[in-house]
């Protein structure tokens, strides 16, 4: 009995572990305009977190917002003066095609290339779509 006792009093005070509510939160632009140049600084984190190769994200990203750009030291400067409102939107447009499975909603996908064809294989439910959007 006192083992039950002691075993309450333990749990009361520990904070409750919060079941994983399947948010998957991208991280945020950081950087800075310089001129007519916009410089990304967390450029290489944001990709990794997706877990995409950096060329592919930034060759998006010049397509999406018109401008060129290249990397440079793992930061993506951007030849082009832009909000981080715009930037952070890109991105999750970029998440939302090419990250996020279609048929169970979680990140955990990789892209593959087959032929000329992109395509977005869940390793969480193995499901595999084609992605409509070409870079």
């Amino acid at each position: 009995m006192e083992y039950e006792k002691l075993l309450e009093d333990a749990y009361s005070k520990i904070k409750p572990i919060k079941a994983e509510n399947g948010r998957f939160e991208i991280p945020k632009v950081t950087g800075q305009v310089e001129g007519k140049k916009t410089i990304i600084t967390n450029f290489l984190q944001i990709a990794s977190y997706l877990r995409r190769k950096p060329e592919h994200l930034e060759k998006y990203l010049q397509r999406e917002l018109a401008a060129s750009s290249h990397i440079d030291e793992g930061r993506l400067i951007l030849n082009r003066k832009l909000s981080s409102a715009a930037m952070n939107e890109k991105i999750n447009n970029y998440v939302e095609e090419f990250v996020i499975c279609k048929e169970c909603g979680k990140p955990d996908t990789e892209l593959i290339k087959q032929d000329r064809l992109y395509f977005l294989h869940c390793l969480a439910c193995g499901a595999k779509h084609s992605v409509r959007s070409k870079i």
